[in-house]
């Protein structure tokens, strides 16, 4: 059979294309906003630092001048801002709410505190939008390479509405509830576990250089006999080998341990290592390891302890 003619195919392609605003171009950002234009869609971009915009104009997006003009004229509205005092700035007080339709629908890619998922909520159901979570687990190499895993909640109209635009970016795709903020908490308490995995790694490679063990050894060793986990031996080899470029800061780290135990709080929720855990990162930002890699500062962490 002959292979379809290009503008077939290009057509194909485009079909339930949506035009999509994308708000915030980090580490995070960036990658994902290409593959949604390589995958079709039409994208207009906006981040406070306009030079990070440049990459994604060259492969065809357009550029709005503010954050409420990328959105104005969007289907669907994706946001990757840093914390929530930016989703504060962006989305309440530069317009980006009233800028957006009646309709349209905006997915919180961020990781953000569960009490802001829940005033989004209600905030966008007031002005007759749609609002979802959809939070990732995954450093900036896995969103280049489209493996992403996005945890979702929200109605399961818009939940169906975000499939298109999701599956570019992921490997795979957890639908966890119908409240927005079910799947901010999962999130935050994801993070919580990689902190406290890297916490225990550390002290583990700290025992075993104690013992004469060379720490890649104990990590492979271990590794292979317990828990067969890449994710081990992703984080072991970020700690043992740092990166030139951190995938996530210890400042990033503390934040959501922050949020967590807010969460944990509203609901009467004691978490003694999370607790402990922000004492860690309370002494590493003090030390200057707040633009650390997550993994690595955590590690530094762990050793320093040792020397006490």
């Amino acid at each position: 059979m002959n292979p379809p003619p290009v503008s077939a195919t290009l057509s194909t392609r485009l079909e339930g294309a949506l035009k999509i605003g994308f708000l915030g171009l980090g580490h995070m950002g960036s990658p994902m906003a290409l593959r949604l234009l390589a995958a079709g869609h039409e994208v207009t971009v906006w981040n406070r630092t306009r030079a990070r915009t440049e990459a994604l104009a060259a492969a065809g997006a357009t550029v709005a001048a503010t954050a409420a003009e990328a959105v104005r004229d969007a289907e669907a509205v994706l946001t990757t801002l840093f914390d929530d005092a930016a989703h504060e700035r962006v989305v309440f007080e530069e317009g980006v709410l009233d800028a957006l339709r009646p309709g349209a629908l905006h997915i919180s890619l961020s990781t953000i505190s569960v009490a802001l998922s829940e005033r989004l909520t209600d905030e966008h159901a007031r002005r007759g939008q749609q609002f979802m979570a959809a939070p990732v687990f995954g450093r900036p190499k896995v969103a280049e390479e489209g493996r992403l895993w996005i945890v979702v909640a929200g109605p399961a109209e818009s939940i169906a509405k975000a499939r298109p635009l999701l599956e570019p970016l992921s490997r795979g795709i957890s639908v966890i509830g119908s409240e927005p903020r079910q799947a901010h908490a999962l999130k935050l308490g994801g993070n919580f576990l990689i902190s406290a995995m890297i916490h225990s790694l550390g002290e583990a490679f700290v025992y075993a250089a104690a013992q004469g063990i060379e720490p890649e050894t104990f990590l492979e060793t271990v590794n292979n006999a317990l828990f067969q986990s890449p994710f081990y031996a992703t984080y072991g080899n970020v700690m043992l080998h740092p990166p030139k470029e951190p995938g996530a800061t210890i400042e990033l780290g503390a934040k959501d341990l922050g949020l967590l135990r807010e969460a944990a709080a509203a609901r009467n929720t004691h978490l003694s290592l999370a607790d402990n855990l922000a004492e860690v990162f309370v002494k590493a930002r003090q030390a200057g390891l707040g633009g650390e890699d997550w993994a690595v500062g955590q590690y530094r962490m762990a050793q320093r302890r040792a020397q006490s």
